[in-house]
């Protein structure tokens, strides 16, 4: 719910739930998420006012990133670009982790240092990241530049009586830890469960996992009070958390397949370490990509690299694609969702045409207040509320984009008729913002840059042309006329005759 800047904000700056945004407050405690360590929806309150940190597993760099795992960085980039249009502050951390058993086994197999391999996998992420039109991490740390912390978790672990020592191996005994399943409701006694944990016959348990590894010939290590050794997986999202979110935090996110062992772990390293039982307030989970209802996976061999996806459809339309979906829901890959995507985005971008044609006709014209404007006016006010109301009931992007797309119907009904320019700027600026919330760009390529240039010339020569057109048709030459149209129509430029002059758009 907004209330408009000129009404007194003071009586909800006292509370947790409110946002200051150039339209006054933003009153938003109607925002719920669904809570993977409870299993429920839950009213989402910052532990800190206006401000919210978050934390997402970002990409062990030993390979090219998936289009399952490009999911994930859409989503969480979403929900954190609609935090932030509810006025919340965001410090957003996602990670690198560049040594474990993956990258070691993957750069011996190229002939490459740990580190080189992790520094070509972290430039694609990043190519990736622009393509998919992904904002920034304030920090993307690395494992291998906070080992000092990992040591020092890991020395408090041991202090407090829940890690053991072998042969210079460090292993957490979750037999200690009482709390241990929480997160994941795991049943720690069925075969499917420990399975999934990494084999070890030095363990006392198999259900027990590994702090620190001890050094094995032609590996990264590090000195350590157990001698040289490397950082087992789970132990770096606990200290980079800690260090550059501080404990409690509000938001962690990632993969379902994270859930268990990854996030369970971290929850029991960060809680016998540091003394807090509850280290994440809400922990967010995206659903699998899947390929015929069968999760996507380098394991599996069915899986799509982002790379090839992206090479092969417009960037903004796969963007589109991967946050279609709920994002805690899987969401099956086919070209036929594809091409829906493309689609969908064509409608966007005609909408946008759509105005800026009615709004260059008025400007030649001029403009005059009619009865559209009050309707397309009463749309772009009925559009931000329903996008909102389906964004706060767990980021319920599938409802946002119907209140869009039941916006766009309102813009080609009504914008044709609209009299009066405001309005319809005021259109096109709540489609762009409430889109972009998706991470689309309605309005790429400005004229401050060279594909805006282009654009700008384009709609320059094109309209001299048609003012030639109607000078010819006014002349009754008929036939220059028709030539003219004609031959726009073979570039891919359709004419419009309207009776406030000829409008033009791309096909």
């Amino acid at each position: 719910m907004a209330i408009s800047a000129d009404e007194n904000c003071g009586q909800y700056l006292q509370t947790p739930f409110y946002g200051i945004t150039s339209r006054g407050c933003w009153v938003v405690t109607m925002l719920r998420v669904y809570n993977t360590l409870t299993r429920q929806k839950e009213e989402f309150v910052p532990l800190d006012g206006n401000s919210v940190r978050m934390y997402v597993c970002g990409p062990t760099v030993y390979d090219y990133p998936h289009i399952g795992n490009a999911r994930s960085f859409a989503v969480f980039d979403t929900i954190r670009r609609y935090l932030e249009y509810l006025g919340y502050r965001v410090r957003f951390i996602t990670n690198f982790t560049d040594i474990d058993d993956k990258m070691i086994n993957r750069a011996k197999e190229e002939g490459v240092t740990v580190a080189d391999l992790a520094a070509k996998f972290i430039a694609e992420y990043r190519v990736i990241a622009q393509q998919l039109n992904l904002k920034p991490a304030s920090v993307n740390p690395r494992a291998t530049e906070h080992i000092d912390d990992i040591i020092e978790m890991v020395k408090l672990i041991i202090k407090n009586r829940k890690g053991y020592v072998v042969d210079g191996d460090v292993y957490f005994d979750v037999s200690k830890w009482a709390k241990y399943g929480a997160l994941s409701k795991t049943d720690l006694d069925d075969e499917s469960a420990v399975a999934r944990i990494e084999e070890d016959n030095k363990k006392q348990d198999a259900r027990d996992f590994a702090l620190w590894k001890a050094e094995k010939p032609g590996e990264p290590s590090w000195e350590s009070p157990w001698g040289r050794g490397r950082p087992g997986w789970h132990a770096e999202c606990s200290v980079m958390g800690k260090h550059y979110l501080g404990l409690p935090f509000d938001i962690h996110g990632g993969g379902q397949d994270l859930i268990f062992p990854h996030h369970e772990n971290e929850i029991a390293q960060s809680s016998v370490a540091y003394g807090i039982d509850t280290p994440v307030k809400y922990w967010l989970h995206n659903g699998f990509l899947t390929i015929n209802s069968e999760k996507m996976s380098k394991s599996e061999h069915n899986f799509f690299t982002a790379r090839e996806v992206l090479d092969n459809y417009d960037h903004q339309a796969v963007r589109l694609y991967l946050v279609s979906g709920q994002y805690g829901q899987p969401l099956d890959y086919n070209d036929g969702a594809l091409k829906q995507a493309i689609q969908s985005l064509d409608r966007m971008k005609n909408a946008v045409d759509t105005i800026k044609g009615r709004i260059s006709i008025l400007e030649r014209t001029g403009s005059r207040e009619s009865n559209a404007d009050k309707k397309l006016a009463e749309a772009s006010r009925k559009v931000r509320e329903g996008f909102e109301s389906a964004m706060n009931d767990d980021f319920n992007t599938p409802g946002a984009l119907a209140e869009i797309f039941t916006f766009i119907r309102e813009i080609n009904t009504h914008s044709k008729n609209a009299g009066g320019a405001a309005v319809l700027r005021e259109a096109l600026a709540v489609l762009s913002e409430l889109v972009g919330i998706l991470g689309i760009d309605l309005l790429a390529g400005s004229a401050t840059d060279e594909s805006g240039a282009f654009v700008k010339t384009l709609k320059g020569v094109v309209d001299f042309l048609l003012d030639l057109r109607e000078q010819a048709r006014k002349s009754k030459d008929f036939a220059t006329a028709d030539q003219i149209r004609d031959r726009l129509s073979e570039l891919g430029i359709a004419v419009a005759d309207t009776k406030d002059g000829p409008t033009w758009k791309l096909i």
